[in-house]
């Protein structure tokens, strides 16, 4: 849809939106985009230049940097040129910066070439291929995505441990008080923030509940469309931690950043829908399973190990996987058990659902979902079928996925048919900047070699 960016913009922005500027005068705009770990790039411009705008540029070169900026050798046969993109807002993303001092509208971006072609490696673009796929087959593919993260005590000193932050009894966040509500009352001041944020944002907050780590709370959203949902994630990951600041303490999405607790994950519930008739495709007539709800769950089990280095995409991710801890180890499945990677929920026929237990919450929302739909839709074009249902504690069964980094990169890298889906062109970029993030991470000495192994080898 053509917008003319001087007259008409302020009148489709989100309801929400409109309300939170309602009476009031727009001092800026913040022109955003994800890179590959999820960070929010671009520019912030007044709001009067903004109305003149309708598209910015940035080097493409911000999907060249890792997490620690320095820069991989993912430019091309052409060279480093850092060539500009076309950033195109997305009108519809429109939403509050509550925390800022001023009146202030963040708006995602979509980038594209020169020619108009959206760039393949930007993480929204990747979910928005794999989207159109299955809308090509006449699907309509729903998540719902949980997320987990830790509040900690203020940590400026990267030698010194995680700890978790102060209630508001004056005692550490305790752990191992899973679904306690005294537990989330220690943290009501960083939750009031989140709720204040969220409802200036127009987000909905399906709960939030207390889980095993100290410190670690869930926020769960309602399903709906994927790239929705991963915005929405986008933004909570800033929200969340913009609250946390607040209140005086961090908010953390590592997925282990504490020895001996839990890790936090980024679980994602999946269905589909016939795009014409609106019917959950898991779902016979009778109630029982279809075929494509099967292979659904073995695309899963086929091709999340090649995938995993988009989920669990640091090396601080397979820390996580630990048994009997809250994560899985291995890519079984069955129906309502927490021990296994897939999970099927309770749930009336319609509401069918597949949940993947592997994502962390450390990966970036756009390409943790769009993995995970990319190997459902390969399980139901190719009609393969899954291992039996798992019946039993499925940590007495050993793992069946990498839990080394560099090990799901060499699955990842020769995985043509997951490149295909999520772009080979993508594929190519993301394995050479996780290549050297992983290096950069092999050079580290870290405290523990230099405890046991300086006076002992």
């Amino acid at each position: 849809m053509k917008i003319d960016p001087v007259e008409s913009w302020p009148d489709i922005l989100p309801e929400a939106a409109r309300e939170y500027l309602e009476g009031r005068r727009l001092d800026e705009v913040e022109c955003i985009i994800s890179d590959l770990p999820g960070i929010a790039r671009g520019k912030a411009v007044p709001a009067q230049k903004f109305r003149r705008m309708n598209q910015f540029h940035l080097p493409d070169s911000i999907f060249f940097q890792t997490i620690t900026g320095d820069w991989s050798e993912a430019a091309g046969q052409d060279g480093f040129l850092e060539r500009d993109m076309v950033l195109k807002p997305d009108y519809s993303t429109a939403t509050a910066a509550p925390w800022t001092a001023d009146w202030t509208l963040q708006v995602i971006h979509d980038a594209f070439d020169r020619a108009g072609e959206p760039i393949p490696f930007s993480p929204r673009n990747v979910l928005k291929r794999v989207v159109k796929l299955y809308e090509d087959k006449g699907w309509k593919p729903v998540v719902a995505p949980e997320m987990e993260f830790y509040l900690v005590a203020r940590n400026t000193d990267p030698a010194r441990q995680i700890e978790p932050m102060m209630g508001r009894s004056g005692r550490p966040a305790a752990a191992r008080q899973a679904y306690s509500m005294t537990a989330v009352d220690e943290f009501g001041p960083v939750i009031d923030s989140i709720y204040d944020y969220a409802e200036a944002q127009g987000f909905e907050i399906d709960g939030i509940t207390q889980e095993g780590g100290a410190g670690q709370l869930e926020i769960n959203l309602r399903h709906g469309d994927p790239v929705l949902l991963a915005d929405e994630v986008f933004y909570f990951k800033r929200l969340i931690r913009e609250a946390a600041l607040k209140q005086g303490c961090f908010a953390t999405f590592m997925a282990k950043p504490i020895m001996d607790e839990p890790g936090s994950a980024m679980h994602i519930h999946h269905s589909v829908v016939d795009a014409k008739t609106g019917k959950n495709i898991f779902t016979n007539p009778d109630g029982s399973e279809t075929d494509e709800f099967f292979h659904y769950i073995a695309g899963l089990q086929n091709h999340l190990p090649a995938a995993l280095a988009l989920m669990a995409p640091y090396v601080n991710s397979y820390r996580r996987y630990v048994p009997d801890n809250a994560a899985p180890i291995n890519l079984k499945w069955g129906y309502d058990n927490r021990t296994t990677g897939i999970r099927v929920p309770i749930s009336d026929p319609d509401a069918r659902r597949i949940e993947n237990r592997i994502a962390g919450m450390d990966c970036n929302p756009y390409l943790g979902i769009a993995a995970s739909l990319a190997c459902g839709y390969l399980g139901m074009t190719d009609k393969i079928m899954p291992e039996d249902k798992t019946e039993i504690d499925a940590y007495s069964i050993e793992g069946d996925f990498p839990r080394l980094l560099g090990s799901a990169l060499d699955l990842f890298e020769d995985s043509s048919p997951l490149h295909e889906v999520i772009h080979p062109e993508f594929a190519r970029v993301y394995g050479i900047v996780k290549r050297t993030e992983y290096e950069e991470f092999l050079q580290v000495i870290s405290p523990w070699e230099r405890e046991h192994l300086l006076l002992n080898v």
